[in-house]
């Protein structure tokens, strides 16, 4: 299960959650809105190695 960065865009308040998948919905624990996933920091492969070539956006490749 991936750790996640938030933003809600109702507070502004940032926030990690521990999600089953990374597509699924997140509500702000301050607010209780609904929440973005914050794109930013380093990207790593399930081997906890950096990947060189990885967007961060799963979604979209096979994985690292």
């Amino acid at each position: 299960m991936p750790l996640l960065h938030y933003l809600c865009s109702n507070c502004n308040y940032e926030f990690e959650e521990l999600v089953q998948e990374h597509t699924q919905e997140v509500l702000c624990p301050k607010c209780s809105q609904l929440s973005q996933r914050k794109w930013s920091g380093a990207v790593y492969s399930s081997t906890g190695k950096k990947s060189k070539k990885c967007n961060g956006k799963c979604s979209t490749c096979s994985g690292c």
